[in-house]
Order: C-alpha cells, then sequence, then structure tokens
C-alpha cells in the first residue's frame, strides 16, 4: 500500500457546533456544511496542509455508510498530534483552543524525552495532542 492520505474524517454528534469550534475557535479555513441536500451527506472540509483536509462528519452517518453499529464514542481510539516549531507555539495554541472552548486535559509541560506537548479535547472528546519535538523541523 502506498500511503495516500488525504482526509481525515473525525466523528461528531453535533456538526454545526463542531465547525464553529474549528472554523471560528481554531481558525481552520472551510467552505462550511456541504452535502445538506443528501440523506447521510452533511459534511465540512477543512484545509490542513498540502493534499491533507479534515473533515467532521456526523457520527451516526459514518456509522451508516460504514455499516457499522453506532457505539459510544472514547476519546483514547487515537489522538491527533499537531507538531509546531516552538514551545511558545504549544503555549498559544493551547490558549486559542482553550478559548475556543476546548477541554485541556494535560496543560503544556517539559516531557521526558525532551520535548514539550500539551493535549486538549474538542467539543466532541476527541483528542488532540499539540507538541513541539527538537528532532523535527518545520516550515514556519
Amino acid at each position: 500500500m502506498k500511503p495516500r492520505i488525504t482526509v481525515i474524517t473525525l466523528g461528531v454528534d453535533d456538526l454545526d457546533r463542531s465547525v464553529e469550534f474549528y472554523r471560528d475557535g481554531l481558525g481552520l479555513t472551510t467552505e462550511g456544511i456541504v452535502g445538506q441536500e443528501f440523506e447521510h451527506g452533511a459534511v465540512a472540509f477543512f484545509d490542513l496542509q498540502a493534499g491533507l483536509k479534515l473533515a467532521l462528519w456526523n457520527r451516526k452517518d459514518i456509522a451508516y455508510e460504514a455499516k457499522i453499529h453506532l457505539t459510544p464514542p472514547s476519546p483514547t481510539e487515537c489522538t491527533i498530534g499537531h507538531n509546531v516549531s516552538s514551545k511558545e507555539e504549544v503555549d498559544i495554541v493551547i490558549e486559542q483552543a482553550k478559548h475556543a472552548g476546548a477541554k485541556i486535559t494535560d496543560p503544556p509541560h517539559d516531557t521526558f524525552w525532551g520535548g514539550y506537548s500539551a493535549h486538549f479535547q474538542d467539543p466532541d472528546g476527541h483528542l488532540w495532542e499539540v507538541v513541539w519535538n527538537p528532532q523535527w523541523e518545520f516550515e514556519v
């Protein structure tokens, strides 16, 4: 398999609330909710980096599409890692998320491996890690 991941889809319970969090709170770019004319089709896409989008789709619609039973959400199923270029940027992003209504589960701190990180949950409980890794360099 060649890695061609182009969309990360998060299941949400309230699409409008989640769009507001990511668009207005975190400042991600979106054209808003599309596909509302289709049953199970309403979704919002956000531009991340080149070739990668974040999608928000109702959990019940994901279950319908994938033909699986809707189960209770669990924030420990996966995390989304947002790597930044400095400790200061970790602090800034966490403050932005907090102001947007995120639940800060792990405030910014030095890590045992030499980095600096923090965690927050979005309105649906999805867990994000904001992290600076001194071994990784990113374009500013």
